[in-house]
């Protein structure tokens, strides 16, 4: 019997990385992480990447893989999880997908819009267009190009503008005849999906203020200082706009005190978290289990060992 394919889900700081080793000390799993910020390299304090113990207990994949001055996309996401997903399977071992970037999981599951590529000469274009006339300028022309479209935006929502009027220029088609058309891939295999979800948003919430608080006893202002010394980044880049990054280059650059970065990184953790839950609200999910309680781990692994044996 092929090996199932396994999905866990949940929101920042809900105890999804000690569920996979302690999945891993009992299953034959081969981890593919479902994370935006694990892709990027020497971003290891600040993203809570597993340990090199908890590594070394199972294979982990999609960690680590692209520089911090680059992008990846759940387009891309899509297709490297598909080839592991096969690959894992055919070595006899079973794909456990786990994170908290649902749209990946969108993405790998329902398909993708057939949306262009991003393209750096035009998207510099709009920029400098936008700087001489102002974003609502911008935003008139694209009610002129795709009326549906900008009927949706505000006139000063920048990065949606931008990328609008790139897809509408690059397609010469309206936003939503974009969105409409979708990718045929091949099929997946059937995914079981499970979730770790708090009854109580507070203890999600201590949660959070408690590890944000360990990584800056751990030197996160200091991995952000050696990152800006290493690359050429920009508080623009994806990168750099993961949760409290932002706020440590605000540090770095003098914008915010001490306190403040520590403040607004909690409180834009707890936002990422709201945001997940919102999604997993919206997902297929087949089981839900309360990370409150203290036998969550049990209840996780019991779920997925009956999956296996069926």
């Amino acid at each position: 019997m092929s090996a199932p394919v396994l999905v866990l889900l949940g929101p920042t700081a809900s105890g999804k990385t000690a569920a996979v080793d302690a999945l891993a000390r009992r299953l034959p799993i081969e981890l593919v992480s479902v994370d935006s910020a694990l892709v990027f390299r020497d971003m290891d304090i600040g993203t809570a990447k597993p340990t090199p113990a908890e590594r070394a207990r199972c294979p982990h994949h999609l960690i680590d893989i692209v520089s911090p001055e680059d992008a990846y996309s759940a387009a891309r996401f899509a297709g490297d999880a598909r080839r592991l997903i096969a690959d894992i399977r055919a070595r006899g071992n079973i794909p456990l997908l786990a994170g908290g970037t649902m749209l990946y999981i969108k993405a790998l599951r329902d398909g993708l819009s057939d949306l262009p590529q991003a393209d750096p000469a035009l998207r510099a274009d709009i920029d400098r267009r936008a700087v001489a006339l102002g974003w609502p300028a911008l935003h008139a022309e694209l009610a002129r190009l795709d009326p549906d479209a900008a009927a949706r935006l505000k006139p000063t929502d920048a990065q949606r503008i931008q990328r609008a009027l790139e897809i509408v220029t690059l397609t010469g088609r309206p936003l939503a005849e974009s969105y409409a058309k979708r990718e045929d891939d091949a099929l997946l295999p059937p995914m079981t999906v499970v979730s770790l979800e708090p009854s109580e948003r507070a203890w999600l919430h201590a949660r959070i203020a408690t590890r944000f608080d360990a990584m800056l006893e751990q030197g996160f202002v200091d991995e952000v200082r050696r990152l800006r010394a290493r690359y050429a980044l920009t508080p623009s880049m994806p990168s750099m706009r993961c949760v409290g990054y932002r706020q440590a280059w605000q540090h770095l650059d003098g914008d915010i005190d001490a306190q403040t970065l520590r403040d607004t990184g909690i409180y834009a953790t707890r936002q990422l978290a709201k945001r997940q839950l919102t999604w997993l609200r919206s997902m297929r999910i087949d089981r839900r289990i309360d990370c409150m309680r203290d036998d969550a781990a049990a209840q996780l692994l019991d779920a997925f060992t009956q999956l296996i044996q069926e």
